[in-house]
């Protein structure tokens, strides 16, 4: 028993530890873990007494400390903390082992942690029986955003931006253009704190696709962006498509409209000319030959019987069988008959639907001169006006 005790004090003299003194040891003052991951926080404590310890972990913030998580009496005791369902003690107290673990980290775990402990019987020295860790949960960056700043076009120069809006620590940013064409680009085109590249002086030959890569310790996450260089401006060209399509179609509209309107105003005129009573319309004038005295009449019975006198001197009818008979509308009826016959139905035709006498076939004209006699002898025409069946002048 005492040979094993001597090796025992050999051994702590050899590693620094002294076996009359309580104290804590960590296995690392910097513990990194990873958003996600489980952390452990190695520590331990010596001592030659074996009773058991009070063991206390405590978490440093801004705000100050608090105890999370305790041992006392066999009892464990983990405070209401945010951390209470995801850490513990990794093994038994009485191993002297009083290692923490803290599961699915997260990046507000970070900060720095003390472990404390106190054996009754055991001399304490300063600062001796408390050990300080410090974990930091890094966070991989978040899935990041591609853009292109400018217009790709020949001759012109832009910028593909990139940027996560998550990450721990800051991630760092390189751009590449993908394989057919691969092309790996650095200073001072490219910013890799920023995630900005500079492309300049533009050819067709720069089209291709552009692939960001942001990372930290913690992961890298990639987006991409096509880059499309034209000889011309596309926008120019789709905005001058858009305006001449757009003044096409108002031109189409604009002679639709007068069309439409021109087909619609001359429809309506038509109906309204069918239509329309015209009220100011000039009645017909009676003709002049109606407004002739009687005398004008018998003047031209005598002219015609003048003629009938002169052609019986050269052996014709006596001037009784061929003078002419004017009725008062001034048609030629003919010679009077001869011995005493009837003479001639001189009745008007029918006037408002009344029936018209049959003319006595005795009674036709036998004598009657053509038209060309009549000329020769100076004879005037007289136009007779027809008559409607309601007895009106037309």
């Amino acid at each position: 028993m005492g040979a094993l005790r001597r090796a025992a004090l050999a051994l702590a003299a050899l590693l620094g530890v002294s076996w009359a003194v309580l104290e804590v040891h960590v296995g690392t003052s910097l513990v990194f873990s990873v958003e996600g991951q489980q952390a452990v926080l190695p520590a331990w404590y010596t001592s030659h007494s074996q009773n058991e310890p009070y063991v206390t972990w405590m978490l440093y913030k801004t705000t100050g400390p608090f105890q999370i998580l305790s041992y006392l009496g066999g009892v464990v005791k983990v405070e209401e903390t945010d951390l209470k369902p995801r850490m513990g003690f990794l093994y038994p107290i009485h191993s002297h082992n009083i290692s923490v673990f803290i599961n699915a980290t997260r990046e507000q775990d970070s900060g720095q942690y003390m472990c404390s402990v106190n054996v009754v019987d055991d001399t304490i020295r300063l600062d001796k029986n408390v050990g300080i860790i410090n974990l930091t949960v890094l966070v991989p960056p978040a899935a990041p955003t591609c853009q292109l700043h400018g217009n790709a076009i020949v001759g012109a120069n832009v910028t593909l931006s990139c940027s996560s809006k998550k990450g721990k620590p800051s991630p760092m940013y390189q751009w590449q253009r993908e394989p057919p064409a691969l092309q790996v680009f650095f200073p001072p085109a490219l910013d890799r704190a920023r995630g900005t590249l500079k492309l300049t002086n533009l050819s067709l030959e720069m089209s291709g696709v552009y692939v960001c890569r942001a990372e930290n310790q913690a992961g890298s996450k990639n987006c991409s962006i096509v880059l499309e260089v034209h000889s011309t401006s596309t926008k120019a060209v789709i905005a001058g498509a858009v305006l001449g399509s757009l003044g096409a179609l108002a031109t189409i509209i604009f002679f639709a409209q007068k069309v439409v309107g021109y087909r619609r105003k001359k429809r309506d005129s038509q109906e309204e000319g069918a239509n329309e009573i015209k009220e100011d319309a000039v009645a017909p004038k009676t003709p002049t030959w109606a407004r002739r005295p009687a005398s004008d009449t018998m003047s031209k019975t005598s002219t015609l019987s003048s003629i009938g006198g002169t052609r019986h001197a050269y052996g014709a009818r006596a001037p009784s069988d061929t003078a002419s008979i004017l009725t008062t509308t001034g048609s030629y009826r003919g010679p009077p008959p001869r011995g005493g016959g009837r003479p001639p139905n001189l009745s008007p035709p029918a006037v408002n639907g009344t029936s018209r006498r049959r003319q006595d076939p005795a009674a036709a004209p036998v004598g009657s001169l053509p038209p060309s006699s009549l000329a020769r002898a100076g004879a005037v025409p007289v136009m007779v006006p027809a008559q409607s069946r309601a007895g009106s002048l037309v």
